[in-house]
């Protein structure tokens, strides 16, 4: 088990990188707890394989160091960092039993006899192959072979961390809800620094304790799951995760006001900074989730929109809305019904938030 620091790590896959630009993983400070759960979150090309591949010793960064429990491995290979990966593919060695690939890596360390077969059915048993320890791997579903991989990563007690790179791909999607499951179980009883690599939102949230969402080659926000929805540090959070995403509206901001197209939408805390303050001339916007911004009858307060159609989601509804031109989404209550298109959107003030080119400004309280 380890505590991974990442000390302003970059990569650019060219030489003398002259600004962001040239990155892929653009230079960052960032702390993997001894213990922790993971999720690396983001859209292909982000930058979260390369870092996955820094961190294993895959790949050698152009700047900073790793860091595992205080000792620089930069420079170190893989098999000097003592950490297990599982890959989007299983690896599993077709012509041994199931038994044989976990006891594999432990006899590779020399372990034998009791301790070996103590280990392995340990592990069998947390992942439900006990039953299977005799069957050979060409015989197995794509879902079994996978947990033997994670089984390999799992068996060696002295193991730093697990890295997962997007481990449930081949899965069946009915299966994955069970294995994500699995991996949350091992996780409570291993106590494993466990670092998992997704596109995949559902995947991330339902798996970490804490997510690192990349965009761009960039870290834009590190936080419990309930954070990144109801305050996401960027507007590209607010986008990726939740489905639908955030709505991202321009906005002219005062006080404790933002006006959007002629119409005033109430804030819970204040902004001088936008007006003639550091954050003066940045792209302002406001971002409300549409779990925040509920429909009702036209004349119900709030600010007027037309609504283009009810989109029935089976345990909720939601609306394709227009406020002065600009598309939103909002949730429907079960109770509604729209005599025409015209409507009202009700706001929570403390769901909306303010964004200077695309980063969260806190604001002040009132």
């Amino acid at each position: 088990m380890a505590r991974i620091d990442l000390q302003s790590l970059g990569h650019s896959y060219i030489s003398n990188p002259k600004g962001d630009d040239d990155y892929a993983l653009k230079p960052m400070t960032h702390v993997w707890e001894q213990g922790g759960a993971y999720a690396l979150l983001g859209p292909s090309g982000c930058g979260k394989t390369t870092l996955l591949n820094i961190i294993s010793g895959l790949l050698t960064p152009s700047e900073g160091r790793v860091l595992f429990d205080g000792r620089d491995v930069t420079a170190l290979p893989t098999e000097a960092r003592n950490i297990a990966q599982v890959f989007q593919f299983p690896v599993v060695y077709d012509t041994m039993t199931v038994y044989e690939n976990l006891a594999f890596p432990l006899r590779n360390r020399g372990l034998r006899g009791a301790p070996l077969d103590a280990r392995v059915r340990e592990i069998a048993g947390l992942l439900d192959l006990t039953a299977d320890l005799n069957r050979r791997g060409r015989n197995l579903t794509a879902d079994a072979k996978q947990k033997i991989s994670l089984g390999r990563g799992l068996v060696r007690p002295d193991v730093a961390a697990i890295l997962f790179d997007e481990p449930l791909t081949v899965i069946d999607p009915h299966l994955k809800w069970e294995l994500r499951s699995k991996l949350k179980a091992l996780h409570r009883a291993l106590d494993l620094t466990m670092i998992y690599v997704t596109h995949d939102q559902t995947e991330a949230l339902t798996f970490a304790d804490k997510v690192v969402v990349m965009h761009d080659g960039r870290v834009v926000q590190v936080g419990r799951p309930q954070e990144l929805f109801e305050r996401p540090a960027h507007v590209f959070v607010g986008h990726f995760i939740g489905s639908p995403g955030m709505n991202v509206l321009p906005a002219e901001v005062s006080g404790r006001a933002a006006r959007v197209g002629g119409h005033v939408i109430a804030l819970r805390r204040g902004y001088p900074a936008l007006n003639g303050g550091p954050l003066s001339g940045a792209r302002i916007e406001i971002g409300v989730r549409p779990e925040f911004a509920t429909l009702a009858p036209a004349g119900s307060g709030g600010v007027p929109v037309r609504v283009r159609r009810l989109d029935d989601l089976g345990r909720t509804r939601i609306a394709r809305v227009e406020l002065s031109g600009l598309p939103m989404a909002a949730t429907v209550p079960e109770d509604l019904t729209l005599a025409g298109d015209e409507a009202s959107l009700l706001l929570d003030p403390a769901m909306v938030h303010v964004y200077a080119d695309g980063t969260l400004v806190e604001g002040e309280a009132a």
